[in-house]
């Protein structure tokens, strides 16, 4: 093989890698575009998502309904329990403590079962102004079981412990009443009274 025809091979090699690279740089040029193209479609369907989720919040926190599924997020959900506790609809905020008892942060789940224990101590005060002392154990031992709960989610979460506090001295002298079973408590209407001193009417 002469001199010039090895420097012909090289060339045409040269040529060949050239033609090659250029095939690749375009393709990773097309590849590097459609992931820079579904990275901001991403985004931009998150930051959907988030206005659209802060969106029912403050609607929700302005007094207006929303309706949600079990699968919104965490903090959409906290805010719909809040929103049906003060109501005093606690069948249908607890679907939403269960949805997000599965998914949602320590101190969102602590928040839920804390308002939902709040709407069932102030169903208990309730029934005790209106004279239903028969009434009332079920709904102080479920609140205190939510209470409970809270508590051991967010141990440091003082309003609970204090709410807590009041349910656990609501009845006096009745051991019963330390049941899990509190939907099916029977009560003893001269034993039901509050134990707390001074306790303002209508906590929480």
């Amino acid at each position: 093989m002469t001199a010039r025809s090895l420097h012909e091979k090289i060339a045409r090699a040269r040529r060949a890698a050239g033609g090659a690279w250029r095939n690749w740089r375009s393709f990773l040029l097309v590849l590097g575009l459609c992931a820079l193209t579904a990275a901001t479609l991403s985004s931009v369907a998150r930051w959907r998502d988030a206005h659209a989720t802060n969106a029912a919040i403050e609607r929700l926190r302005s007094g207006h309904d929303v309706e949600i599924g079990e699968g919104a997020a965490p903090e959409l959900l906290l805010a719909r329990i809040a929103f049906l506790t003060i109501r005093d609809e606690v069948d249908r905020a607890r679907l939403l403590v269960d949805a997000l008892d599965r998914r949602g942060e320590a101190a969102l789940r602590a928040r839920a079962h804390y308002l939902v224990a709040n709407a069932l101590l102030r169903k208990t005060f309730d029934l005790i102004e209106r004279g239903e002392l028969d009434a009332a154990p079920p709904f102080v031992n479920l609140a205190k079981r939510d209470y409970r709960r809270a508590l051991q989610l967010a141990p440091a979460f003082w309003d609970a412990k204090y709410n807590y506090d009041v349910a656990s001295r609501l009845i006096r002298d009745y051991p019963a009443f330390e049941q899990e079973q509190g939907d099916e408590l029977q009560a003893d209407p001269r034993k039901l009274w509050t134990d707390t001193p001074g306790a303002p009417k209508g906590l929480p």
